[in-house]
């Protein structure tokens, strides 16, 4: 049902485009959500969805100099506490807010395991607002928790439950360990 939501929101001009992002968003299942996403990790390689099915999710779009890159630290504090539960933490580079993640794919990967050691999945360098936005933010920014808004900074946060639906959102300020932030995953994994 939330397919056919997003494919509403986006409507029939991008629905109608073969290999645009709205329409691999759109073209996900209830079945399978992560479907039509094509989630490509830091390195190149796919992610694979076995990793994500029936998982609670928590996409941030990141970035390596920025006021909020301190948040690697929370955010890997709570993949270690939460993981076991069925947390998956997934990190997004993003240059599109001051050029603050310029780095290649092998920089990235470098500095946030020796200065955060983070060990969570990272993607693929993507953009997350106009144009070019990725057919994971098309889906997230297009539920309804999203708001059909742009990203206004790096570090906004999207939970996603078990059942592959985008629950809530919140904005850069909001910290890995903002008690508001942890009720939304708790419910997101069930309990």
């Amino acid at each position: 049902m939330i397919w056919l939501a997003l494919a509403l929101a986006l409507g029939p001009a991008h629905a109608a485009e073969p290999g645009t992002t709205a329409q691999a968003a759109a073209t996900a299942t209830a079945s399978s959500p992560w479907s039509g996403l094509g989630l490509t990790r830091l390195d190149g390689t796919p992610l694979s969805v076995d990793q994500l099915k029936g998982k609670a999710v928590l996409f941030v779009n990141v970035a390596s100099r920025c006021g909020y890159t301190r948040q690697y630290a929370g955010l890997q504090a709570l993949w270690e506490a939460r993981r076991d539960d069925g947390l998956v933490i997934v990190g997004v580079p993003c240059n599109q807010f001051g050029g603050q993640e310029p780095g290649s794919p092998e920089e990235i990967a470098s500095f946030c395991r020796m200065e955060y050691g983070v060990d969570f999945p990272l993607l693929a360098k993507q953009d997350v607002n106009g144009g070019d936005r990725s057919a994971l933010y098309s889906w997230l920014v297009g539920s309804s928790a999203g708001g059909d808004k742009d990203i206004g900074w790096n570090f906004e946060k999207f939970v996603v439950s078990r059942k592959g639906e985008v629950v809530a959102r919140f904005g850069s300020r909001t910290a890995p360990d903002d008690a508001d932030l942890a009720k939304a995953i708790a419910t997101a994994l069930g309990g």
